[in-house]
């Protein structure tokens, strides 16, 4: 096995390693955070479900 390919695994693993650990849980967090406060944002302006 070469050394470019050797270096070209790392790098695969390390992308992975930050992908997996990091980003998905990261960008999980932003996505609900950010629909709970479009949701209660949504309510302040028109009040809860089923008023009115």
């Amino acid at each position: 096995m070469s050394s470019t390919a050797s270096e070209e695994k790392s790098l695969e693993l390390k992308i992975f390693i930050f992908l997996t650990v990091f980003l998905a849980p990261l960008l999980s967090v932003i996505l609900v955070s950010g629909l709970g406060f479009a949701i209660w944002f949504t309510q302040i302006i028109a009040g809860p479900p089923g008023a009115g």
